[in-house]
């Protein structure tokens, strides 16, 4: 579903909005007697087990996914008919949950699949981790917001470390690693994006700073580019 240039490229934002699905999914998941079937699966027969596509809709749909990783298939398959479902008939589908499907329609658009390797980690190209048990991913605080700029900002080619500035954290810097060698220190402008900065320092020489996990470095950024407050 993409090339593996951009999914490396995209890795970080990619790993987040998996961590969005399996939040989301926990959440479903429970509300519909499927955790058993968490955290990849077709939420409509839960819902709706005598649900059907039309012939047509499901031919193209087998077609398009084919060659794909099974849960690639299964989440895909998902999303479209949890769409047809709630077109037909709306009542059935709750509406007090986050969409379950975006997150990793998002994860697909930025470019690629994932896979589950053989010890249960999930393989994202770029980027692995475990996924964890479903109550562990049941919260209901959102990973990372599914905005294109703030996924955008998130994402680097080489290896990135977040920090925010240690009086108010409502600046965001960043210090990147590229492949290529060197180090460059960066500031988030809403405006301009990431930008040069002399400022970064974990030492006390310039300004304290203190390093944060990417995801709170996507509500400061979300902050910065939406004007909500940091949750």
């Amino acid at each position: 579903m993409g090339e593996w240039s951009v999914a490396f490229a995209k890795a970080m934002s990619r790993r987040l909005l998996m961590r969005e699905h399996l939040r989301r999914a926990a959440l479903w998941a429970q509300k519909h007697s499927a955790e058993s079937a968490w955290p990849f699966f077709d939420i409509t027969e839960y819902i709706d087990p005598e649900f059907r596509l039309s012939p047509s809709l499901s031919c193209k749909l087998d077609q398009f996914l084919r060659g794909q990783p099974s849960g690639v298939k299964v989440t895909c398959r998902g999303a479209v008919r949890l769409a047809e479902l709630r077109a037909q008939n709306p009542a059935m589908v709750p509406h007090d949950l986050p969409d379950l499907y975006e997150p990793l329609i998002r994860l697909y658009e930025r470019g690629g699949e994932f896979i589950t390797d053989n010890c249960g980690a999930l393989d994202l190209t770029g980027v692995s981790f475990r996924p964890g048990r479903l109550q562990g991913n049941a919260y209901n605080t959102q990973v990372i917001p599914l905005n294109d700029a703030v996924l955008d900002a998130l994402d680097a080619e080489g290896r990135v470390t977040f920090y925010a500035s240690g009086d108010d954290r409502g600046t965001v810097f960043r210090r990147l690693l590229p492949q290529g060698g060197g180090q460059r220190d960066e500031v988030f402008s809403a405006t301009l994006g990431w930008q040069p900065t002399t400022q970064l320092s974990t030492s006390g020489v310039d300004i304290e700073c203190i390093q944060i996990y990417d995801q709170d470095a996507a509500r400061l950024i979300e902050h910065a580019v939406l004007g909500s407050a940091p949750r």
